[in-house]
């Protein structure tokens, strides 16, 4: 809710225009609360929603920090042209993290701005490309490519944390002929090795039979992941012990879901905030790798990734 360059804004939940003056905001916001409220036959769930659009703007404070990019605002501290990703540094940490490859986002975020820069129109300076009212306006599948590079950010710092026994590699390469054939992170540890599929759909999500369901959902992301999976273990003579579709907590029925074997291999939907959880245990009914196997994927694997 609201984090998502594919959510409604705060605005739009309270049916205000973003320039409205904070007392025009003020009786959106009490006319919705009226409109929506339970007991006089509104949804409860958009009741809550309103609720929280006024914790982001209601305030003069509130409303500067949302308007100068809550959320995916983020995405901002990335900068367009560095050369390599790097995890957000926290200040007096010293464990020791897993071994990362790649730059997650990469590809998707380099095509969003490529895409943004060409709807604004030649010759419009776009002096921020993640300005969020330049964003919300833009078509849904230009958001989209944001939307999926900062869920693998997200992601890849999770899996950044899991410590020196893993080893990660993000934006990988499945099909030099089709840029969408990609694992979006590999991760590689003594609970398995797991093909992961990082999303956001902007809105909630379910699942039926051994497939992602909902308004927003396109295609069969799951099916596709597993496919992607086994042509890259062929490639690489590895066997991947299950896939996981991570999601924004939000978007989750609950925050482990696990479907069985899907096509062979075990899969799993989790939450964002479970992730870490998930990957430190194992995936049921998935294979642990352990002692020199482990060494032995790592190495083939190394031999055989491109990143996209």
């Amino acid at each position: 809710m609201f984090d998502s360059p594919l959510s409604a804004s705060a605005y739009d939940v309270l049916a205000v225009a973003p320039d409205a003056s904070d007392d025009d905001l003020r009786r959106a916001y009490r006319l919705r609360l009226r409109q929506t409220h339970p007991d006089t036959g509104g949804d409860a769930a958009v009741f809550v929603q309103v609720q929280r659009a006024w914790e982001l703007v209601g305030t003069p404070d509130a409303r500067a920090a949302y308007d100068r990019g809550h959320g995916f605002g983020d995405a901002a501290s990335f900068a367009p042209d560095a050369p390599q990703w790097r995890p957000r540094s926290r200040q007096a940490d010293t464990r020791p993290r897993a071994r990362s490859f790649g730059q997650p986002g990469g590809w998707r975020r380099e095509r969003y701005l490529t895409l943004i820069r060409e709807w604004a129109g030649r010759g419009v300076d776009l002096p921020d490309p993640y300005d969020p009212a330049l964003v919300r306006s833009a078509p849904h599948d230009i958001r989209r490519l944001l939307a999926d590079a900062l869920a693998e950010e997200a992601t890849a710092r999770v899996v950044g944390d899991l410590g020196m026994g893993y080893t990660v590699w993000h934006d990988v390469a499945a099909d030099p002929r089709d840029l969408d054939a990609k694992l979006d992170h590999i991760v590689l540890g003594p609970s398995g090795l797991y093909a992961l599929l990082s999303e956001d759909f902007g809105a909630p999500v379910r699942t039926k039979r051994g497939e992602l369901i909902g308004d927003a959902v396109g295609g069969s992301p799951i099916a596709r992941l597993v496919l992607t999976a086994r042509g890259l273990g062929r490639s690489a003579k590895v066997k991947f012990s299950g896939a996981v579709v991570v999601l924004p907590d939000d978007d989750v029925a609950t925050a482990i879901e696990e479907l069985g074997r899907v096509k062979g291999l075990p899969v799993a939907v989790v939450g964002r905030s479970a992730l870490a959880t998930v990957l430190r245990r194992g995936v049921n009914g998935a294979r642990e790798i352990g002692g020199n196997e482990l060494f032995d994927v790592r190495t083939r694997l190394q031999q055989v990734v491109r990143f996209a």
